[in-house]
Protein backbone atom coordinates (compact mmCIF):
# COMPACT_ATOMS: atom_id res chain seq x y z
CA UNK A 1 0.00 0.00 0.00
CA UNK A 2 0.93 3.41 -0.89
CA UNK A 3 0.24 7.02 1.20
CA UNK A 4 0.22 10.23 0.21
CA UNK A 5 0.56 12.60 3.61
CA UNK A 6 0.25 16.64 3.32
CA UNK A 7 1.04 18.09 6.26
CA UNK A 8 3.62 15.17 7.61
CA UNK A 9 6.49 17.46 9.08
CA UNK A 10 3.16 18.69 11.51
CA UNK A 11 2.50 16.59 14.63
CA UNK A 12 -0.07 14.63 13.60
CA UNK A 13 1.58 13.69 9.87
CA UNK A 14 4.65 12.59 12.55
CA UNK A 15 2.33 10.50 14.57
CA UNK A 16 0.61 8.99 11.15
CA UNK A 17 3.86 8.38 8.85
CA UNK A 18 5.19 5.65 11.82
CA UNK A 19 2.18 4.27 11.66
CA UNK A 20 1.64 3.84 8.09
CA UNK A 21 5.38 2.88 8.50
CA UNK A 22 4.46 -0.04 10.89
CA UNK A 23 2.13 -1.12 8.75
CA UNK A 24 4.81 -1.70 5.73
CA UNK A 25 3.16 1.12 3.70
CA UNK A 26 5.13 3.15 1.18
CA UNK A 27 4.80 6.64 2.30
CA UNK A 28 5.29 9.37 0.54
CA UNK A 29 5.31 13.26 1.96
CA UNK A 30 4.00 16.16 0.14
CA UNK A 31 6.73 18.78 1.55
CA UNK A 32 6.51 22.89 0.32
CA UNK A 33 9.79 23.78 -1.22
CA UNK A 34 11.57 26.35 0.94
CA UNK A 35 14.55 27.61 2.17
CA UNK A 36 15.02 25.97 5.77
CA UNK A 37 13.50 22.44 5.47
CA UNK A 38 11.32 21.75 9.37
CA UNK A 39 11.29 18.30 9.10
CA UNK A 40 12.15 17.87 13.19
CA UNK A 41 9.47 15.64 14.29
CA UNK A 42 9.85 13.12 11.49
CA UNK A 43 14.30 13.21 11.83
CA UNK A 44 14.25 9.86 12.97
CA UNK A 45 12.21 8.16 9.73
CA UNK A 46 13.25 10.36 7.09
CA UNK A 47 15.11 7.88 5.46
CA UNK A 48 12.32 5.40 5.45
CA UNK A 49 9.90 8.55 3.57
CA UNK A 50 9.64 9.55 -0.13
CA UNK A 51 9.18 13.23 -0.57
CA UNK A 52 7.42 14.94 -3.11
CA UNK A 53 7.22 18.86 -3.74
CA UNK A 54 4.03 20.38 -3.91
CA UNK A 55 2.03 23.26 -3.03
CA UNK A 56 -1.56 23.53 -1.36
CA UNK A 57 -1.86 26.77 -3.49
CA UNK A 58 -0.61 25.17 -6.46
CA UNK A 59 -3.26 22.63 -8.47
CA UNK A 60 -0.90 21.46 -11.13
CA UNK A 61 1.96 21.05 -8.26
CA UNK A 62 -0.33 18.67 -6.22
CA UNK A 63 -1.78 16.83 -9.69
CA UNK A 64 1.77 16.13 -10.57
CA UNK A 65 2.35 14.82 -6.95
CA UNK A 66 -0.11 12.71 -7.06
CA UNK A 67 0.85 11.38 -10.32
CA UNK A 68 4.24 10.88 -9.15
CA UNK A 69 3.61 9.00 -5.46
CA UNK A 70 0.36 6.91 -6.97
CA UNK A 71 -0.99 6.48 -3.68
CA UNK A 72 -3.87 4.41 -2.58
CA UNK A 73 -4.50 6.29 0.31
CA UNK A 74 -3.91 10.05 0.33
CA UNK A 75 -4.21 11.74 4.60
CA UNK A 76 -4.44 15.45 3.57
CA UNK A 77 -3.53 17.03 6.76
CA UNK A 78 -1.73 20.34 6.05
CA UNK A 79 -3.63 23.71 6.40
CA UNK A 80 -2.46 26.88 8.01
CA UNK A 81 -3.52 25.22 11.35
CA UNK A 82 -3.19 27.53 14.61
CA UNK A 83 -5.92 29.22 14.93
CA UNK A 84 -4.86 32.95 16.24
CA UNK A 85 -3.04 33.36 13.08
CA UNK A 86 -6.07 33.18 10.79
CA UNK A 87 -7.02 36.29 12.08
CA UNK A 88 -4.05 37.92 11.06
CA UNK A 89 -4.02 36.39 7.93
CA UNK A 90 -7.31 35.06 6.93
CA UNK A 91 -7.20 35.31 3.34
CA UNK A 92 -4.34 32.68 3.10
CA UNK A 93 -5.65 30.33 6.00
CA UNK A 94 -8.49 30.64 3.82
CA UNK A 95 -6.39 29.48 0.59
CA UNK A 96 -4.48 26.73 2.38
CA UNK A 97 -7.36 25.42 4.92
CA UNK A 98 -10.13 25.66 2.29
CA UNK A 99 -9.17 25.82 -1.14
CA UNK A 100 -6.25 23.54 -1.04
CA UNK A 101 -8.96 20.62 0.06
CA UNK A 102 -10.59 21.72 -3.13
CA UNK A 103 -7.29 21.40 -5.20
CA UNK A 104 -6.31 18.04 -3.40
CA UNK A 105 -10.12 16.27 -4.33
CA UNK A 106 -9.89 18.01 -7.60
CA UNK A 107 -6.22 16.15 -8.57
CA UNK A 108 -8.25 12.64 -6.90
CA UNK A 109 -10.57 13.54 -9.33
CA UNK A 110 -8.08 13.63 -12.50
CA UNK A 111 -5.45 11.59 -11.70
CA UNK A 112 -7.27 8.02 -9.72
CA UNK A 113 -10.87 8.49 -8.35
CA UNK A 114 -10.13 4.98 -6.85
CA UNK A 115 -7.39 6.67 -4.28
CA UNK A 116 -9.13 6.83 -0.60
CA UNK A 117 -9.18 10.51 0.87
CA UNK A 118 -8.62 11.38 4.22
CA UNK A 119 -9.62 14.94 5.13
CA UNK A 120 -8.69 16.41 8.63
CA UNK A 121 -11.81 18.60 9.68
CA UNK A 122 -12.07 19.99 13.17
CA UNK A 123 -13.88 20.49 16.20
CA UNK A 124 -13.36 24.06 15.66
CA UNK A 125 -16.00 23.74 13.33
CA UNK A 126 -18.33 23.73 15.39
CA UNK A 127 -17.68 27.50 16.99
CA UNK A 128 -19.99 28.55 18.97
CA UNK A 129 -21.91 25.01 19.93
CA UNK A 130 -25.31 24.78 19.47
CA UNK A 131 -25.73 21.38 21.29
CA UNK A 132 -23.65 19.99 24.02
CA UNK A 133 -22.06 17.65 23.28
CA UNK A 134 -21.23 17.59 19.65
CA UNK A 135 -21.57 14.86 17.52
CA UNK A 136 -21.91 14.54 12.82
CA UNK A 137 -25.06 15.74 12.78
CA UNK A 138 -24.41 19.02 15.19
CA UNK A 139 -24.34 22.13 13.47
CA UNK A 140 -21.80 24.13 12.19
CA UNK A 141 -21.40 27.94 13.69
CA UNK A 142 -17.54 28.56 13.37
CA UNK A 143 -16.17 31.48 15.47
CA UNK A 144 -12.47 32.03 13.33
CA UNK A 145 -11.53 32.33 10.01
CA UNK A 146 -9.69 28.88 10.49
CA UNK A 147 -13.33 27.30 11.59
CA UNK A 148 -14.75 28.79 8.74
CA UNK A 149 -12.26 27.34 5.71
CA UNK A 150 -12.47 24.08 7.79
CA UNK A 151 -16.40 24.08 7.50
CA UNK A 152 -15.55 25.15 3.31
CA UNK A 153 -13.20 22.17 3.20
CA UNK A 154 -15.93 19.61 5.09
CA UNK A 155 -18.28 19.92 2.93
CA UNK A 156 -16.27 20.42 -0.57
CA UNK A 157 -15.14 16.62 0.64
CA UNK A 158 -18.84 15.55 1.48
CA UNK A 159 -19.60 17.51 -2.07
CA UNK A 160 -16.71 15.22 -3.97
CA UNK A 161 -18.01 11.96 -2.33
CA UNK A 162 -21.36 12.44 -3.43
CA UNK A 163 -20.88 14.27 -6.74
CA UNK A 164 -18.20 11.90 -7.94
CA UNK A 165 -18.57 8.51 -6.05
CA UNK A 166 -14.97 9.22 -4.68
CA UNK A 167 -13.52 7.33 -1.37
CA UNK A 168 -14.10 10.79 0.58
CA UNK A 169 -14.01 10.54 4.53
CA UNK A 170 -13.52 13.40 6.86
CA UNK A 171 -12.44 13.28 10.79
CA UNK A 172 -14.21 15.51 12.82
CA UNK A 173 -10.97 15.49 15.58
CA UNK A 174 -10.93 17.23 18.62
CA UNK A 175 -8.56 18.86 20.15
CA UNK A 176 -5.26 16.60 20.39
CA UNK A 177 -1.78 17.03 21.87
CA UNK A 178 1.85 15.53 22.52
CA UNK A 179 4.99 16.62 23.09
CA UNK A 180 5.30 17.29 18.91
CA UNK A 181 2.72 19.83 19.53
CA UNK A 182 4.04 23.12 18.47
CA UNK A 183 4.81 26.05 21.01
CA UNK A 184 2.10 27.99 19.52
CA UNK A 185 -0.59 25.97 21.02
CA UNK A 186 -1.50 26.55 24.57
CA UNK A 187 -1.17 23.15 25.96
CA UNK A 188 2.25 22.87 24.92
CA UNK A 189 3.24 26.37 26.02
CA UNK A 190 1.87 25.87 29.01
CA UNK A 191 4.10 22.32 29.84
CA UNK A 192 7.15 23.56 27.99
CA UNK A 193 6.87 26.89 30.88
CA UNK A 194 6.00 24.80 33.48
CA UNK A 195 9.10 22.45 32.96
CA UNK A 196 11.27 26.00 32.14
CA UNK A 197 10.23 27.00 35.93
CA UNK A 198 10.91 24.25 37.54
CA UNK A 199 14.39 24.03 36.06
CA UNK A 200 14.62 27.65 37.02
CA UNK A 201 15.11 29.02 33.54
CA UNK A 202 11.52 30.78 33.59
CA UNK A 203 9.58 32.75 36.60
CA UNK A 204 6.11 33.23 34.79
CA UNK A 205 3.20 31.88 33.07
CA UNK A 206 1.22 34.36 30.76
CA UNK A 207 -1.72 33.28 29.27
CA UNK A 208 -5.23 34.73 28.08
CA UNK A 209 -8.84 32.67 28.77
CA UNK A 210 -8.34 30.35 31.27
CA UNK A 211 -12.13 29.18 30.68
CA UNK A 212 -12.64 28.41 27.72
CA UNK A 213 -12.92 24.43 27.67
CA UNK A 214 -11.43 21.96 25.06
CA UNK A 215 -11.69 18.12 24.57
CA UNK A 216 -8.09 16.86 24.70
CA UNK A 217 -6.82 14.09 23.77
CA UNK A 218 -3.60 12.42 22.83
CA UNK A 219 -2.45 13.08 18.89
CA UNK A 220 -0.64 9.25 18.51
CA UNK A 221 -4.29 7.76 19.08
CA UNK A 222 -6.13 10.54 17.12
CA UNK A 223 -4.14 9.43 13.75
CA UNK A 224 -4.93 5.75 14.76
CA UNK A 225 -8.78 6.73 13.74
CA UNK A 226 -7.96 8.58 10.64
CA UNK A 227 -6.16 5.20 8.89
CA UNK A 228 -9.21 3.36 10.82
CA UNK A 229 -11.59 5.69 8.51
CA UNK A 230 -9.65 4.35 5.34
CA UNK A 231 -9.96 0.89 6.14
CA UNK A 232 -13.98 0.87 5.70
CA UNK A 233 -16.40 -0.61 3.30
CA UNK A 234 -18.11 3.12 3.00
CA UNK A 235 -17.00 6.58 3.08
CA UNK A 236 -18.24 8.43 6.19
CA UNK A 237 -17.31 11.21 8.55
CA UNK A 238 -16.51 10.78 11.87
CA UNK A 239 -16.28 12.84 15.60
CA UNK A 240 -12.90 11.52 16.86
CA UNK A 241 -12.98 12.86 20.68
CA UNK A 242 -12.66 11.94 24.72
CA UNK A 243 -16.11 12.85 25.58
CA UNK A 244 -14.55 14.82 28.42
CA UNK A 245 -13.77 18.33 28.46
CA UNK A 246 -11.51 20.71 30.81
CA UNK A 247 -10.70 24.39 30.97
CA UNK A 248 -7.23 25.77 30.60
CA UNK A 249 -7.14 26.01 33.80
CA UNK A 250 -6.99 22.43 34.36
CA UNK A 251 -4.53 21.68 32.13
CA UNK A 252 -2.41 24.74 34.05
CA UNK A 253 -3.24 22.95 37.05
CA UNK A 254 -2.00 19.34 36.04
CA UNK A 255 0.86 20.39 34.61
CA UNK A 256 2.09 22.08 37.89
CA UNK A 257 0.62 19.46 39.86
CA UNK A 258 2.86 17.05 37.69
CA UNK A 259 6.49 19.43 39.40
CA UNK A 260 4.70 20.24 42.55
CA UNK A 261 4.58 23.40 42.09
CA UNK A 262 1.55 26.14 42.79
CA UNK A 263 0.48 27.66 39.89
CA UNK A 264 -1.00 31.03 41.47
CA UNK A 265 2.62 31.72 42.36
CA UNK A 266 3.42 32.03 38.21
CA UNK A 267 0.37 32.27 36.16
CA UNK A 268 -0.33 35.81 35.31
CA UNK A 269 -2.62 36.75 32.74
CA UNK A 270 -2.04 39.06 29.51
CA UNK A 271 -4.75 40.64 27.36
CA UNK A 272 -2.83 39.77 24.11
CA UNK A 273 -3.45 36.16 24.66
CA UNK A 274 -7.40 37.11 23.90
CA UNK A 275 -8.90 35.96 20.48
CA UNK A 276 -11.41 38.52 19.10
CA UNK A 277 -14.26 35.85 19.53
CA UNK A 278 -13.38 32.52 21.54
CA UNK A 279 -14.77 29.41 21.57
CA UNK A 280 -15.80 28.74 25.09
CA UNK A 281 -17.32 25.02 25.43
CA UNK A 282 -16.34 21.98 22.93
CA UNK A 283 -16.98 18.05 23.78
CA UNK A 284 -17.73 15.70 21.53
CA UNK A 285 -19.48 12.24 21.12
CA UNK A 286 -17.89 9.86 19.45
CA UNK A 287 -19.78 7.06 20.09
CA UNK A 288 -20.33 6.29 16.04
CA UNK A 289 -16.67 6.18 15.82
CA UNK A 290 -16.66 3.28 18.60
CA UNK A 291 -19.60 1.45 17.36
CA UNK A 292 -18.36 1.48 13.83
CA UNK A 293 -14.64 1.95 13.96
CA UNK A 294 -13.85 0.12 17.40
CA UNK A 295 -11.72 3.04 18.14
CA UNK A 296 -11.75 5.05 21.48
CA UNK A 297 -9.30 6.81 23.22
CA UNK A 298 -6.69 5.19 26.05
CA UNK A 299 -5.19 7.73 27.54
CA UNK A 300 -6.49 10.28 29.83
CA UNK A 301 -6.67 13.82 30.50
CA UNK A 302 -4.05 13.49 33.27
CA UNK A 303 -1.94 10.77 31.97
CA UNK A 304 -1.51 12.85 28.62
CA UNK A 305 -0.30 16.33 30.47
CA UNK A 306 1.81 14.14 32.70
CA UNK A 307 2.98 12.58 29.10
CA UNK A 308 4.41 16.08 27.75
CA UNK A 309 5.32 17.84 31.11
CA UNK A 310 8.44 15.13 31.17
CA UNK A 311 9.22 15.27 27.71
CA UNK A 312 9.41 18.86 28.00
CA UNK A 313 11.08 18.82 31.68
CA UNK A 314 13.60 16.21 29.87
CA UNK A 315 14.36 18.07 26.91
CA UNK A 316 15.26 21.59 28.16
CA UNK A 317 17.39 19.58 31.45
CA UNK A 318 19.46 18.15 28.52
CA UNK A 319 19.42 20.84 26.19
CA UNK A 320 20.32 22.84 28.94
CA UNK A 321 23.07 20.76 30.79
CA UNK A 322 21.18 20.57 34.07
Amino acid sequence: MRALITGITGQDGSYLAELLLDKGYEVYGMVRRSSVEKLDRIEHIKEKIKFVQSDLLDQLSIINAVKESKPDEIYNLAAMSFVPTSWAQPVLTGEFTGLGVTRMLEAVRLVGKDIKFYQASSSEMFGKVREVPQNEKTPFYPRSPYGVAKVYGHYMTINYRESYDIFACSGILFNHESPRRGLEFVTKKVTNCVAKIKLGLADSLYLGNMDAQRDWGYAKEYVEAMYLMLQQDNPDDYVISTGKSHTVKDWVEAAFKCVDLDPDKYVKIDKRFLRPAEVDFLVGDSSKAKKKLNWEPKVNFEQLVKIMVEYDYNELKNKNNL
